[in-house]
């Protein structure tokens, strides 16, 4: 019988060379990582001749009547199975072991057309994780109504996740309901030492780790630069909002610099639409030389609503995050979220290679930017000294 072993690719064609025969010659047998094991022992167990042949696609071999003898068949049939087996548990290229991860992500805002996923998606392109390809992302999002973040999470357990990314206090909690075993990412959070989410940044135990916006420690900055923009600053408003786990932390870290610096504050605390506009209602009637807005996925959604009603009053508007100040707010100092959410990535990595949640520390910001809306400033008839201008990292005309 003749078989004709075919047209092999070029890059994984190789010689297998079998033990001489008694005439001295040796046996060159053409094979392939994909070639099929148990096709070759059958034939190698047989009197069976293979002819390679000359193809533009492989190497230039030419037709050889290559003769297989019983005395070689069990080595032969041995040799190619072992190859055919180590073939087998080679990843192919790009597929990372043919493992196809499966990542689920809890926020409490819509992510279409979000800056924030997208510069995770960024982060994780940049470490060889692409959808479609070795990469499913399973994409929660409550768009804005809390009461679906535990049920949703609950679908992301049962589906069976690697990692949950969770954004924001809220869907972090609701992330840590839902599992004890999963790892769960915090792409952002103010306090996740008092809001119980870890034991210590340093060695955070459990299953949760990621990164901390350190929001209640930037009260004395947000104040400082309030006292420089507006002249006579005697009483500042404090919005935050109670479905926000570190709205304490903020509250409390705003009151504390302000008296250290002789200013008056009024607390008001807002989970809803209406009540965001009855806060900046009151803030007016008592007035309030400017606000301070809590850093909260609530508020970050509502942005626009929040820069409107702050125009609307004549009260300028002091923020942790650049996006509200997009939005037509004053002023923003904090760290950059979207550098987050891009470093979010390096966690699900070291996490999906191996890495506990317990054992990676919690990151802090090492930087913070200061953006400045100089439109806003004029509709309020500010002027932004110039010191403050020349320490800003965006000024938005």
């Amino acid at each position: 019988m003749k078989v004709c072993a075919g047209v092999l690719h070029r890059h994984t064609a190789l010689w297998l060379r079998a033990m001489r025969e008694d005439r001295g010659r040796i046996l060159p047998v053409l094979t392939t990582w994909r070639l099929n094991a148990l096709f070759v022992a059958y034939a190698a167990s047989r009197e069976v001749s293979y002819v390679g042949r000359q193809d533009s696609s492989t190497y230039a071999f030419y037709p050889k009547w290559v003769q297989v003898n019983r005395m070689n068949r069990r080595r032969a049939v041995a040799a190619l199975l072992a190859l055919s087996a180590t073939a087998a548990s080679r990843p192919s290229s790009g597929q990372q072991g043919g493992k196809v991860w499966r990542v689920g992500y809890l926020s409490p805002a819509s992510v279409v057309n979000s800056q924030y996923t997208a510069a995770f998606l960024k982060g994780m392109r940049e470490l060889g994780y692409v959808e479609g390809k070795n990469l499913v992302i399973e994409w929660r999002s409550a768009d804005g109504k809390l009461e679906r973040l535990p049920s949703l999470a609950a679908e992301l357990v049962e589906l069976k996740v690697d990692v949950i990314v969770a954004v924001a206090s809220p869907a972090i909690g609701a992330a840590q309901k839902a599992t004890t075993t999963i790892p769960i990412v915090m792409a952002i959070t103010g306090d996740p030492v008092g809001s119980g989410f870890v034991k210590s940044l340093a060695r955070p135990g459990g299953n949760i780790t990621g990164l901390s916006n350190m929001g209640g420690d930037t009260g004395p900055k947000l104040v400082d630069l309030l006292t420089s923009v507006v002249p006579k600053l005697s009483l500042v408003g404090v919005l935050v909002t109670p479905t926000s786990t570190t709205y304490r932390t903020i509250s409390d870290s705003v009151q504390a610099a302000a008296q250290n610096a002789g200013v008056k504050t009024l607390v008001a605390e807002a989970s809803s639409d209406q009540e965001i506009d009855n806060a900046f209602s009151m803030m007016a009637r008592e007035k309030a030389d400017a606000v301070i807005v809590g850093s909260s996925s609530f508020f970050t959604q509502q942005r626009r609503q929040i820069a409107e009603l702050a125009l609307k009053y004549g009260i300028p508007s002091m923020f942790a995050i650049r996006s509200n100040v997009e939005a037509g707010g004053l002023i923003s100092y904090g760290q950059n979220v979207a550098d987050d959410f891009h470093r979010s990535a390096t966690y699900v990595d070291k996490i999906l290679k191996g890495a506990k949640p317990a054992d990676l520390p919690v990151e802090q910001p090492v930087s913070f930017e200061l953006v400045v809306n100089l439109k806003t400033a004029k509709a309020l008839g500010l002027t932004i000294p110039q010191a403050i201008l020349l320490r800003a990292d965006e000024v938005i005309q």
